[in-house]
């Protein structure tokens, strides 16, 4: 049966959320301009949510319908609780477009797990669906951060690459290696538009950081698979490393990325310093975790 309709309710429904909301509660500042009416503005909600100010309105005025990723972000953006997104998603006509059970784990490839387990001190990663960090080496954990630290809910490159502040500080070109993942992510999305999880991922940045929520709005794509990264790490300072990343052939998704130095450049030592301090500070679990798996859905 075809879900119901009601884009009069939808359209009342999201103006009463958004005049509860203030800027500031939605990490915007405050206007000096005078407000007509309590709350937020429509451009403002459609800025949280990385929509356009045009599709908002109309979606307000019920002249256009809104997909199972525009609601998600929405429903971020205007802070819902359960039962108002669960609304939501009903007069909107998507009660069956978001499951209540998440898909199912994403489960690291034994070639990928191999490749992994023979790199010893060239930091690579596995990537799966959104950029979550599926695996890691022990040099991963060493240049970036102890992966196996992270909660599995949050273990997403790109989220970590806005939320975590060691992730942030160790990027020294965080503005262009973020654009570039935040490109990325929008290939993703091409890829999968449906996927719930990629929906309440863009959510949750749009509403953390608007460096995402405007970087998402521009659109911007990028499906490169090398470049160079500069770092500067904590214990060994500057390091100007080669990305590489490799997909696999049977559609599931997974990509390795490996980070590589020149041989014999100050690079080159000092991942072979961090690989050294590594063997000599990990505890005999930290193995284990470094080489672990685990699903990074970010909510």
């Amino acid at each position: 049966m075809t879900p119901h309709v009601d884009p009069d309710e939808l359209g009342a429904f999201l103006r009463a959320r958004r005049a509860e909301l203030s800027p500031r509660a939605v990490g915007l500042p405050e206007s000096a301009r005078h407000r007509k009416v309590p709350g937020l503005r429509r451009e403002e909600v459609a800025q949280v949510a990385a929509i356009s100010v045009d599709y908002y309105t109309r979606l307000e005025q019920g002249r256009v319908a809104a997909s199972a990723s525009v609601l998600a972000t929405l429903s971020a953006a205007l802070r819902l609780d359960e039962d108002q997104q669960r609304y939501l998603y009903e007069i909107a006509g998507k009660a069956d477009a978001r499951p209540r059970r998440r898909r199912a784990r994403q489960a690291v490839r034994p070639a990928m797990r191999r490749l992994l387990d023979r790199l010893t001190d060239t930091p690579a990663i596995v990537l799966g669906r959104r950029m979550d960090v599926l695996a890691w080496n022990s040099a991963a954990a060493a240049l970036f951060i102890d992966f196996g630290a992270v909660p599995a809910a949050r273990r997403n490159y790109v989220h970590l690459l806005f939320a975590d502040p060691t992730m942030r500080a160790l990027n020294v070109r965080w503005e262009h290696d973020a654009r570039d993942a935040v490109a990325a992510l929008r290939m993703e999305a091409a890829a999968d538009p449906d996927d719930p999880e990629l929906a309440r991922l863009v959510g949750e940045l749009a509403v953390l950081d608007p460096d995402f929520r405007r970087w998402w709005a521009e659109h911007r794509v990028n499906s490169a698979t090398y470049g160079t990264k500069q770092y500067r790490h904590r214990v060994v300072g500057d390091l100007t490393l080669d990305c590489d990343t490799w997909s696999s052939p049977d559609g599931s998704g997974q990509r390795l990325m490996v980070l590589t130095a020149e041989a014999g450049s100050p690079s080159d030592e000092a991942l072979r310093i961090l690989a050294s301090w590594t063997a000599t500070a990990a505890a005999p679990d930290a193995t284990d975790a470094a080489t672990g798996t685990g699903t990074g859905t970010a909510r």
